[in-house]
């Protein structure tokens, strides 16, 4: 079986406006890294369009269709100061959710022992009624139930180590006993949410913040005394990683210092775990990261982990 990486031309469309932190050289970025002599193995293959029916699975179908109302004939649109449209964010949304929806389909089916998804525009922070930070529709939420409708992998869990709290997919996860969200995060931060106190109606968000200036050892303990035994007790029939790599040292927009080992590092742990309770199966999606050198040798590291899980 392959590591197979979905992604489609598409998500270059999603034109964010001059001097845009998340713009398509964040993509370009990250396939250009993942086209070195290291990377031949990887299985490539096109993002089909999200349909209706599994975006509405995470999102109520009316918010969906306004969304996608939304997406301007021509130049911006602004759903917020921070989330904005072009004339091609529409197919770039449905091709970013549609690549977690194929993704899961590849692992459930036995075809890809794992799958990474360079997609944009993200989607964590996206939540069940509401796009915002960046994020249209939330891809690994879409992904999460589509386990469950396609396939009957009732218990998904999701671990977020963008450094942005993904609040998005709290607010989707946070009332269902069988979906598991984790988060390492950088706080106080944008957007807010995240306090360890925030444990969902079930005790299935379990968030570890991070002051600014943490690093690998900070990380390394969150993740080893708090995450990793969470996803562990849970014992999820397929696991995602929300994988944004702003936590990195060199990116501009937080003030955590995390290196490439570090996502090399919770890569490797997450797939032992993957392998113990789930077959291998995991899927992960690109969120974060906006200094482009960083975020290519991170993706570059986490990729390459994948690929030996």
């Amino acid at each position: 079986m392959f590591t197979t990486l979905f992604t489609h031309a598409a998500c270059l469309d999603h034109d964010t406006g001059l001097g845009h932190p998340e713009c398509a050289d964040r993509l370009r970025a990250v396939l250009a890294a993942l086209e070195t002599e290291e990377f031949y193995m990887l299985e490539r293959q096109e993002a089909p369009l999200a349909t209706l029916e599994q975006l509405s699975r995470a999102h109520p179908r009316e918010h969906v269709e306004r969304i996608l109302a939304l997406v301007p004939e021509q130049e911006h649109a602004g759903i917020d100061a921070d989330t904005v449209m072009s004339p091609g964010s529409g197919e770039a949304a449905l091709r970013a959710a549609g690549a977690v929806v194929a993704a899961v389909d590849a692992v459930a089916s036995g075809h890809s022992r794992n799958a990474f998804c360079a997609v944009r525009p993200p989607g964590h922070h996206a939540e069940h009624d509401k796009a915002m930070g960046f994020c249209l529709f939330n891809n690994a939420a879409v992904g999460a139930y589509h386990a469950r409708a396609a396939h009957g992998l009732q218990r998904v869990a999701v671990m977020d180590f963008d450094v942005h709290h993904g609040n998005g997919t709290q607010d989707i996860f946070q009332r269902d006993p069988d979906l598991l969200y984790c988060s390492t995060h950088q706080s106080p931060l944008y957007p807010g949410t995240g306090d360890a106190g925030e444990k969902g109606e079930y005790g299935n968000c379990v968030n570890a913040p991070l002051a600014a200036m943490s690093g690998s050892p900070e990380f390394r303990h969150a993740m080893t005394h708090i995450i990793l035994p969470a996803i562990d007790h849970f014992k999820p029939d397929l696991l995602i990683i929300s994988a944004g790599f702003d936590a990195h040292s060199r990116d501009p927009l937080a003030g955590l210092h995390l290196t490439d080992d570090d996502f090399a590092w919770a890569t490797r742990k997450l797939g032992d775990l993957a392998r113990t309770h789930c077959g291998a199966r995991i899927v992960s999606v690109l969120e974060g990261g906006y200094n482009l050198r960083a975020l290519a040798t991170a993706t570059a590291a986490h990729v390459r982990e994948l690929m030996y899980c």
